[in-house]
């Protein structure tokens, strides 16, 4: 074999898939399968995003006046604060900093299908422990860590199940870990949370130096076009982050835009109590079905995961809903073949979502 070789685990790599947008014969769709932000972005960000353009002149390097809005929000010093191109940067170079060949990645099963890559691009072992009931189980994650564990990831809500791991358990689970092992809390959708359901996760990253804690623009904010993320942690982590992480990975778009997103939380409130309110809907019609086998897996993300077990399958239900003009995510890929990923969108949105499922559980009788 001629040309150049790349590292065995660089091979082993499944590319991320993104959500689809289109059908199978390219007709586009409404597109409930990235978790994407149904009300849009804040009109404020537009604004200062129309306004931000200079493409002649490098971006400020370490998106300063980013990091201290960010941190006069959240009450975070922005020392102790790094921005990403999206939280996906940032989970990739601490498994870089952290781990290499003949270490460990941990993470749960049904976790985000990143930390695979992550772990493997870097050429350690990714290691999966058993879930709870399509959750973090806690005890599973501590019992298999061991002397080649360098990091463990625990998206909080995960994805793609949605469910949440409370405050007194994501402690737990820090204070079983050894010291030389950093705990990665992911909490991309952590703007969908109640304010008074806080997972503490940014009070662990101020406390201790084997925390890092990483958010994105993507969801709440709705700037998935920009790719904007961030993460704190203790001084010594954000420096080695940094050494590393892009040089200019931020653009002055993305700067300005994400500066103006995070100045109006009112925005990120709204989105919330939207998304509450729909996601309980969506919920309730689905259990209104009755004995269908349609489970909904409790959720406090933007997006709700159906379980199929009954006649009408996974892939018909995601089949059928396209065929009716919504692209939703079946995820045979994570070992969800029975299961579908249905972002929470507007309610004539979830209406029709709704209202198909019905029609194809009940014809599947």
């Amino acid at each position: 074999m001629t040309g150049p070789q790349p590292k065995p685990w660089i091979a082993e790599i499944h590319a991320y898939v993104p959500g689809k947008s289109a059908g199978k014969d390219g007709r586009p769709l409404v597109k409930l399968s990235a978790n994407e932000n149904p009300l849009g972005t804040s009109p404020k960000a537009l604004a200062a995003r129309a306004q931000a353009v200079v493409p002649s002149l490098y971006p400020d390097p370490d998106s300063n006046a980013l990091r201290a809005a960010i941190g006069k929000v959240h009450g975070v010093d922005p020392a102790r604060i790094i921005c990403g191109t999206g939280s996906g940067e940032l989970l990739s170079v601490a498994a870089s900093a952290y781990a290499g060949p003949g270490d460990e990645i941990l993470y749960v099963r049904y976790g985000f299908s990143l930390y695979d890559i992550a772990a493997r691009r870097c050429g350690a072992t990714p290691v999966v422990a058993p879930d709870n009931d399509y959750g973090t189980d806690v005890d599973a994650l501590l019992a298999m860590v061991n002397e080649k564990t360098r990091l463990v990831f625990v998206a909080n809500p995960n994805n793609p199940t949605g469910s949440f791991t409370p405050r007194a358990e994501l402690a737990r689970l820090h204070a079983g870990l050894p010291a030389d092992v950093l705990l990665v809390i992911d909490q991309a959708y952590a703007e969908y949370v109640a304010p008074e359901d806080d997972d503490g996760g940014l009070a662990l990253a101020e406390e201790h130096g084997n925390v890092l804690v990483t958010r994105t623009f993507s969801k709440g904010y709705g700037l998935a076009g920009e790719r904007v993320g961030w993460g704190t942690a203790a001084p010594g982590v954000i420096d080695v982050l940094n050494r590393i992480r892009g040089p200019f990975n931020l653009s002055n778009s993305a700067q300005a835009t994400a500066l103006a997103a995070v100045e109006d939380q009112a925005f990120v409130t709204h989105s919330r109590e939207h998304n509450a309110a729909e996601r309980k809907r969506f919920v309730a019609a689905i259990e209104a079905m009755g004995n269908h086998g349609i489970r909904a897996v409790p959720s406090e993300a933007n997006f709700v995961l159906l379980l199929f077990a009954g006649k009408l399958t996974g892939e018909a239900a995601y089949n059928g809903l396209a065929e009716r003009g919504t692209i939703t995510r079946w995820l045979p890929g994570q070992g969800l073949p029975h299961g579908l990923r249905i972002t929470i969108g507007t309610a004539e949105q979830m209406d029709v979502i709704a209202a198909g499922l019905r029609e194809m559980a009940e014809a599947a009788q």
